[in-house]
């Protein structure tokens, strides 16, 4: 039975004004399973109509009304949690193990870090800057924000994007991917028992509901977790109204492995820092750059790591590491760099779609690449799926180099023994994160988020809230 998935505004769930729909498929098994609104210019301005209505009120919660209703809705999302998992397993293809003891955990964790966190927001004091004044800052929400979450992890990056906003006292419109919209869709109906109406809105649709989002007068922000070209169009459109934007977008994250490094025990964790999730997360480690007498080594071990540990399975394989890419188009986009590969790039393990039960769904195997050079496109441009290259430096100077070779600044790690060269590699990377001896541990208290082509702001943390925020200065005459 097709589910039928609805657009949530104003504390009701309701289809597209036009009564369009797109289909939904589990990319597992290729099947369409629901369809879900295709939301245009009207259902877009009814849901920011209702957050505006909504701020009028919302505005003056106090940190701890807000931080019980984040508290609520993640008990909630919890007591239901088989259901949350197997939706969002359907929505994305992703092993069900997996989602429940990786994806889960974290999600409700964040929650519950933006419920606390909004009860400490810090400022300056208050004091007088100048004879007979007192200066103070208020720190308040910025009012209605816009908000497009990508495909890769659903559900979490709902949460990444809509904790803080309300934590902070915002109303959120929010247009999840249009092939994975059904978890934020449950979601968003769970929190409207918690929220009074408009202050959570979804709207469904493409990348046309998408640009009618970020083009309305009403957000005063406009967050995105997407690609490059998508941050792009973002900020070009937010810039003519003069909206704040938050990007979050694509990364090539550099896994610098020096000759010092425990080359098994990096292989094995590098690959499901790589692998997991089909590559598909911007900090996945997909670009390792090994140092000259480890280099061969590597590559074999992590070889035998695709070969044998990073296997692509169904949902219910509880061997599986990873389950499908997203989408047809995205498994064409994966394919196709390994068919331009140049011909002294080697695939050393991998580089085909699986056969069997995984004919049917969007699978590839996990593929290992060695042989590339700085220039190559796979080095220089983000895959999204489940291919790491290999390059061999000869010198910490020239990884660097390389590894800052890249128009992206998201996440990287280093692998070595020597602290004083790990502290170096800290201070040297261009990455707004940098891993030592591991790869993809993100926390709720630190901040997620890069340089250059990989967008600004920050996602969790303290920093991540304050994001959502804007800062105001009044001045009291002490003499009237």
């Amino acid at each position: 039975m097709t589910r039928t998935v609805l657009n949530v505004i104003d504390g009701k769930s309701v289809p597209a004004r036009s009564e369009r729909t797109t289909d939904v498929a589990n990319p597992a098994t290729g099947q369409v399973y629901a369809t879900a609104p295709l939301s245009g210019a009207d259902d877009v301005d009814a849901a920011f109509t209702a957050a505006a209505g909504a701020f009028e009120s919302w505005r003056d919660s106090t940190p701890s009304e807000r931080q019980r209703a984040l508290l609520r809705i993640a008990d909630a999302i919890e007591a239901r949690a088989e259901e949350f998992v197997a939706v969002e397993s359907e929505n994305t293809g992703k092993p069900l193990g997996l989602t429940t003891t990786e994806e889960l955990p974290p999600m409700l964790d964040q929650i519950r870090f933006f419920a606390g966190a909004a009860r400490v927001l810090e400022g300056r004091s208050a004091g007088e800057y100048m004879a007979g004044m007192t200066s103070m800052i208020r720190r308040e929400p910025i009012g209605v924000v816009g908000q497009v979450t990508p495909w890769n992890y659903p559900m979490m990056m709902a949460v990444w994007k809509w904790a803080p906003a309300i934590a902070a006292g915002n109303c959120v419109v929010l247009k999840p991917s249009d092939t994975t919209p059904v978890s934020t869709v449950l979601m968003a109906e769970l929190m409207q028992e918690f929220l009074p109406p408009g202050v959570m809105n979804v709207v469904c649709g493409d990348r046309d509901t998408g640009r009618e989002l970020v083009s309305h007068p009403v957000p005063q922000l406009v967050s995105i977790t997407g690609s490059v070209r998508a941050g792009m169009e973002v900020a070009g459109a937010a810039a003519r109204d003069l909206k704040r934007t938050h990007l979050e977008l694509g990364g090539k994250a550099p896994v610098v492995v020096f000759d010092d490094a425990d080359v098994a025990s990096a292989a094995e964790e590098i690959a499901v820092a790589g692998f997991f999730n089909a590559g598909q997360d911007c900090t996945a480690a997909t670009r390792v750059l090994a140092g000259p007498r480890v280099h061969d080594d590597f590559v074999a071990a992590l070889a035998e790591q695709a070969r044998t540990a990073a296997l692509p399975g169904m949902p219910d394989d509880e061997d599986a590491l990873f389950g499908p890419v997203n989408n047809p188009n995205q498994l064409a986009r994966v394919e196709g760099f390994l068919s331009r590969l140049p011909d002294h790039a080697s695939v050393v393990a991998g580089g085909s779609r699986p056969g069997g039960d995984l004919s049917s769904g969007w699978f590839h195997e996990a593929t290992v690449v060695s042989g590339l050079r700085q220039d190559d496109e796979l080095v220089q441009d983000e895959v999204f799926g489940p291919v790491i290259s290999v390059q061999r430096f000869t010198d910490e100077d020239e990884a660097v180099r390389w590894a800052n070779g890249v128009r992206y600044g998201l996440a990287s790690s280093v692998w070595t023994k020597d602290h004083g060269r790990a502290m170096r590699m800290a201070r040297r990377l261009d990455f707004g994160c940098v891993w030592i001896n591991t790869h993809i541990p993100l926390v709720a208290e630190m901040p997620h988020g890069g340089f250059g082509h990989s967008g600004h702001g920050k996602d969790l943390s303290m920093y991540g809230l304050e994001d959502y925020t804007r800062i105001k200065h009044v001045m009291t005459n002490l003499d009237s």
